[in-house]
């Protein structure tokens, strides 16, 4: 059997959890996985396969097998930071716009205190070995438009210094 046989291309990957699960029925698994690959920018490579995808790429496709199945709570962990500084952006961007069109809740992980800004409304800062929370704060005034005003920087070195204290 040959190894393209055996492999599955983007569009078959980010089906899969929907057939596995029974969620969804072959014609909906693939509208519903063609929708969120077009969302995370990566409706040209349907037919691909993930060995011929960069790494930024093959993390757009498991964000877009994970939406796919329409979670009620959803974990991501650093989930955009292979990604190159535009397309973060736009990922960044097109997470927000569909957190909103669905109201899933959203545990995101992340070490940029500007991202964690951006896409968190409830930050918890944590503490190194072990983490315990150090500090929490309430920040959904902030969008990506934000990003280089006054409040925002102001509240991005609030918490650069209570994680960095000295």
């Amino acid at each position: 059997m040959s190894l393209s046989k055996m492999m599955k291309t983007v569009l078959e990957n980010t089906m899969f959890p929907l057939l596995a699960s029974r969620q969804a029925s072959r014609g909906e698994a693939r509208e519903r996985a063609l929708h969120y690959l077009d969302k995370v920018g990566l409706a040209r490579f349907v037919d691909a396969y993930p060995h011929h995808l960069s790494g930024g790429m093959k993390q757009r496709v498991a964000i877009a097998r994970a939406l796919a199945m329409q979670p009620k709570i959803l974990l991501m962990d650093e989930p955009f930071a292979a990604l190159d500084a535009l397309t973060r952006r736009k990922m960044q961007e097109e997470l927000l716009a569909l957190w909103d069109e669905v109201r899933f809740t959203l545990l995101f992980v992340t070490h940029s205190i500007e991202e964690a800004l951006v896409v968190g409304n409830r930050i918890l800062l944590l503490s190194p070995h072990p983490g315990r929370v150090r500090a929490e704060l309430n920040c959904h005034q902030f969008g990506l438009e934000d990003f280089g005003g006054v409040e925002f920087q102001s509240t991005a070195l609030r918490i650069h210094n209570l994680l960095f204290p000295d």
